[in-house]
């Protein structure tokens, strides 16, 4: 059996996948692992500004969804989640230790991020990534996939109304989050841009 198996299959469509095909099982394991660290370093900038602090997390996350695709995407963003339930330093600082965190204010948040991930990341793959308004789109999209969860899972969980939960699970995330959004959506059309100079050989 030819163990590389075809490009597609790991997202060729995507700025990683073209940059490193073809993507067989060895490299996409290694983009999975370096990618779930990439998001744990991102989760120690933390701001606690409330019950939920601001980090990097989102940002990581929706990055590398568009920087992977959709299943590679979000096997990065649960391999993370693994690391940080076992007991890794991986997750924000300040919060309940392992797998207790996702019993804690922004345990929506964290189950929310593969499938955040997984729909930037197949957003990406129609080619959203490639300029810049789609690629901010693609990213808010996935950012709201977050906030929803987060916002229900404090609702319940704290036992809030959801326009009180709003106000304090969400809104004062919203510029931020603007801001995360702007700078990765940033990274996609430079990336293929640079590529394709390379590929052109100029």
């Amino acid at each position: 059996m030819n163990t590389h198996l075809k490009a597609e299959t790991f997202g060729a469509d995507t700025l990683m996948g073209a940059a490193l095909a073809p993507l067989d099982w060895t490299r996409s394991a290694g983009l999975v692992v370096v990618f779930s660290l990439f998001i744990a370093a991102a989760a120690q900038f933390s701001i606690q500004i409330g019950p939920i602090p601001i980090t990097g997390q989102s940002f990581a996350v929706l990055l590398t969804g568009a920087l992977l695709g959709s299943r590679l995407g979000a096997a990065a963003v649960i391999a993370y989640l693994i690391e940080g339930a076992i007991g890794l330093p991986f997750f924000a600082p300040g919060g309940a230790p392992g797998i207790a965190r996702f019993f804690g204010p922004t345990g929506g948040y964290l189950i929310a991020f593969p499938a955040a991930a997984f729909v930037t990341g197949a957003f990406a793959e129609h080619g959203w990534d490639k300029n810049y308004p789609q690629a901010v789109a693609a990213m808010a999209i996935g950012s709201v996939v977050i906030f929803l969860a987060g916002w229900a899972w404090y609702s319940v969980l704290m036992n809030t109304a959801p326009v009180a939960a709003f106000q304090i699970a969400v809104l004062p995330y919203l510029p931020g989050d603007v801001i995360k959004i702007a700078l990765a959506a940033a990274v996609l059309p430079t990336g293929w841009a640079l590529l394709k100079r390379k590929a052109s050989g100029n």
